[in-house]
């Protein structure tokens, strides 16, 4: 244990700018999907869509990241330039926003959200192997910082997006949108061009001579993939809970403009205080899961939420319902960066980027079966309905952590991902 303890304290920590700037990044490519949901009520309202219809447009937009996912993790561990990829992913997800400003139909609307689906696809399988291949002895912590800019763009863009809808149509936010997101995507091209991200000598620490790889190499590694058992089970799991996270971002607004009469200043604060639980709980969980172990930080959060679910379907117009959305929010979002770096750890290096594919693939394909599914029983059995649902993917997504493999030793000790 000495000789692999001994090197990491002797060598420098590396600079955290990196980090803070792809996580600002990260946090526009969730403030595009976070700012729709807000104006989902209004274009459902004015082009006259049924819960079914207006559920199916995030399912569309989810079947296309579904899709794209694992062709954009084979993408980054075949070409690298990961500061590139990233700058494009950004630079995807807020164009088609533009487009909507044009949108006169139904099927305009769908491919629209569906090319956000796509983009978004390319942003995680480089970010999150990057982050947690230059700072691998706080992998959780980094991690987590990273989801802290997801939590700060979904956050936002409600309290942002409910305030300028007193202001302008829901058509020239989606134009007004796209400024930051050009702006973010040009810095990161600029800043990470000679980052320790994108040069040989960063891959030179594990070995490598390039930063990709050949297309035999790579499906060489992907046989070893489909075959881990961690991988398997912590992304079906995170297909659940993103099931759950996707059906209550869809039905939440819904709930509290139709069913308590919330004007959307304060639909976008609900939908604030959700993601300001889960910005609160991402560091504590990612230092928590470094210090005790995933597994632990993972059940314990999924146990109390799905509780915290079920109290909400049974008091919903009580004025508790607002408490129990930031306390719902601290425990389902605390999970995202502790799964992704129990992930990191049980992949190897070169597939990195095609595992985190294929966990938000599987994420992707949750999203896009949920907000349809919660739809359909909503329009049969009210609103109401739609949170006993989510209450039971959270319960599903918990068991399948239990029969995952224990760490195969103290996360606070992983310094690289496995080979």
């Amino acid at each position: 244990m000495s000789e692999s303890t001994e090197p990491v304290a002797a060598s420098p920590s590396p600079s955290l700018k990196d980090m803070w700037l792809i996580t600002i990044g990260h946090g526009l490519t969730h403030w595009y999907p976070a700012t729709f949901y807000m104006l989902l009520p209004v274009i459902g309202q004015e082009l006259g869509l049924s819960y079914t219809e207006t559920g199916m447009l995030i399912t569309f937009q989810y079947m296309a990241s579904t899709i794209s996912n694992v062709p954009g993790g084979m993408l980054v561990d075949t070409v690298g330039k990961k500061g590139l990829l990233m700058a494009l992913s950004l630079f995807w997800v807020g164009f088609p926003y533009l487009f909507m400003n044009f949108t006169s139909t139904y099927w305009m609307l769908l491919l629209c959200i569906s090319l956000v689906g796509i983009g978004n696809n390319l942003w995680h399988p480089t970010a999150i192997p990057a982050l947690s291949q230059r700072y691998p002895e706080r992998r959780g912590f980094v991690l987590s910082v990273h989801g802290m800019g997801a939590h700060a763009g979904d956050a936002l863009a409600p309290l942002a997006i409910g305030a300028m809808l007193a202001l302008f149509t829901w058509r020239q936010i989606v134009v007004l949108n796209i400024v930051p997101g050009v702006i973010i995507a040009l810095l990161i091209v600029i800043m990470l061009r000679n980052s320790p991200l994108d040069l040989k000598k960063q891959k030179a620490r594990a070995g490598e001579e390039k930063q990709g790889q050949t297309v035999k190499e790579y499906f060489n590694g992907l046989k070893g993939l489909v075959q881990n058992r961690s991988l398997v089970l912590i992304s079906t799991s995170s297909a659940f809970r993103s099931m759950t996270q996707n059906a209550l971002l869809t039905f939440l607004p819904l709930y509290l403009a139709h069913e308590l009469d919330f004007s959307p200043l304060w639909v976008g604060s609900g939908i604030f205080l959700l993601q300001m639980g889960g910005f609160i709980a991402a560091p504590i969980s990612g230092h928590l899961s470094d210090k005790w172990g995933r597994k632990k930080v993972l059940t314990t959060s999924m146990t109390v939420s799905a509780v915290i679910l079920i109290a909400m379907a049974a008091f919903g117009k009580s004025p508790l319902f607002i408490v129990f959305i930031a306390v719902l929010g601290f425990f389902l979002y605390a999970v995202r960066p502790v799964m992704q770096a129990w992930l990191m750890e049980s992949s190897p290096q070169k597939m990195a980027g095609t595992s985190i594919g294929i966990l938000f693939g599987m994420q992707s394909l949750g999203q896009s079966v949920s907000p349809l599914l919660g739809g359909i029983i909503s329009d049969k059995f009210g609103l109401f309905a739609a949170f006993y649902f989510v209450a039971g993917t959270i319960i599903i997504a918990n068991l399948l952590i239990w029969f995952a493999p224990q760490e195969e030793s103290s996360t606070g000790n992983h310094h690289s991902i496995s080979t």
